[in-house]
């Protein structure tokens, strides 16, 4: 994926320059074993984890996953991956292989863990048509292309489960990076690969748009209901409605 904003492609370099840095000047913590201290791996995801994930998990560049509430077994995961380089997309190995090279299980548990216990991100504010457009395709899939419902094994308000990760509140422009990584095999998913290849480029920017802009917190199913005020040149952000789920016009 592309960033055609200057500033984050920037903020990426002198990030990536302090991943670096990070990689080495951390290696005698990271390689902490299973007796890790709450300070420990507190200090580990702030200062170290956080500079590109945010220090509570939220991160302000879109190039660098939220992993504020994400499941605890799905970030155990995909350490694990990055540590024994399975997980080949571009951004794993100019970032995580290395940082993720010392991380004994115990520190990879911990670090999971931790952030699975952090408050998710609220949910952004999208395009309301395609997050409307998304809203279809997440609950409903799209039969005429063989793609199923992704509330089928996300669930239908994105927050996922045992055998599937969260996709709520999650940045857009990250959530099409994978998309275009499964569709490639640059990111081996069998399931993810299959669905990919049949989505066209407007589908793949509903869908991102959508989980984006899904809220921390909603129950049953997180359906749209857009507000005729917001049109579809508005932008509008998912909450939670008795149950459900309106676009609430935010501009």
């Amino acid at each position: 994926m592309r960033f055609d904003n200057p500033r984050v492609w920037l903020r990426g370099v002198l990030l990536a320059a302090s991943v670096a840095a990070l990689a080495v000047a951390s290696a005698p913590a990271l390689a902490q074993g299973a007796h890790t201290s709450a300070s420990r791996v507190r200090n580990l995801a702030v200062g170290v984890c956080g500079v590109c994930h945010g220090v509570a998990g939220v991160s302000k560049n879109p190039m660098f996953p939220n992993l504020a509430g994400q499941k605890s077994w799905y970030i155990e995961q995909q350490l694990k991956e990055f540590r024994n380089h399975s997980r080949g997309d571009a951004y794993a190995v100019g970032y995580m292989w290395g940082m993720a090279s010392r991380l004994s299980n115990g520190t990879i548990a911990a670090l999971a863990k931790y952030f699975s216990q952090q408050k998710p991100s609220p949910g952004t504010s999208h395009p309301a048509a395609e997050v409307l457009e998304g809203d279809r395709i997440y609950h409903e899939g799209i039969p005429a292309q063989g793609v199923p419902a992704c509330a089928a094994c996300h669930g239908p308000n994105g927050r996922g489960n045992a055998s599937f990760p969260r996709l709520a509140g999650q940045h857009a422009e990250y959530v099409l990076k994978q998309l275009n990584a499964f569709r490639t095999n640059m990111r081996y998913v069998l399931i993810m690969h299959g669905i990919c290849t049949t989505l066209h480029a407007k589908e793949d920017k509903a869908l991102a748009d959508y989980v984006a802009s899904l809220p921390s917190h909603a129950h049953g199913h997180v359906a749209i209901v857009a507000r005729r005020s917001a049109g579809p040149a508005g932008r509008v952000r998912a909450s939670s409605v008795s149950g459900r789920a309106r676009a609430s016009s935010v501009g």
